[in-house]
């Protein structure tokens, strides 16, 4: 059984059990989190649209964090221009506890 979810502008495919990094979450280490913006749930058959409708997603948040370092460069050319920047993206990591259909 698996589910697609929808969050931080981003959809994931997730299964009971699995740990996926999602874009950064307000809430601390430790606390569960519910995802209700559930697209598809597939248990013996794929459930869309209405069928989903009241579906969510539990999940544990086992830790904030930032992702690796990102280079950016702008340059250019014969004006002597070039700059450059780094980016970290902030991430929350949750392990996804039960798909309630």
């Amino acid at each position: 059984m698996y589910a697609i979810i929808a969050t931080g502008g981003k959809q994931y495919k997730v299964a009971e059990g699995d740990v996926i990094r999602v874009e950064k979450l307000d809430v601390e280490a430790g606390n569960t989190v519910t995802f209700d913006k559930v697209i598809a749930i597939s248990n013996d058959g794929l459930k869309v649209g209405k069928d989903v409708e009241g579906a969510s997603v539990s999940a544990t948040v086992m830790e904030q964090g930032r992702g690796k370092k990102v280079i950016v460069y702008k340059y250019k050319r014969k004006s002597g221009y070039h700059k450059k920047n780094g980016h970290r993206q902030a991430y929350t990591q949750v392990k996804i506890d039960k798909i309630n259909a």
